[in-house]
């Protein structure tokens, strides 16, 4: 299991709940901790079952995009 940080542009803090769901339901992820504050969201996942690439998706699915990531 491997843990990253990812930055989302403009995270609105209504919007926590959705996009923890979405997260939270991408095969593999076993934790997400969000940050609206500063716009962060903490996944750790089992690199076997989920790539970034399902992270990206997931968020772009709720509306927003991915500034940076702590690859």
């Amino acid at each position: 299991m491997i843990t990253r940080t990812i930055s989302i542009e403009n995270l609105d803090i209504g919007d926590e709940e959705r996009l923890n769901q979405a997260l939270n339901d991408v095969w593999g992820v076993r934790k997400v901790k969000l940050n609206p504050k500063n716009g962060e969201a903490v996944i750790s996942f089992d690199e076997d079952a989920a790539s970034f690439m399902d992270f990206e998706q997931a968020v772009k699915d709720c509306g927003y995009n991915i500034l940076s990531t702590d690859q």
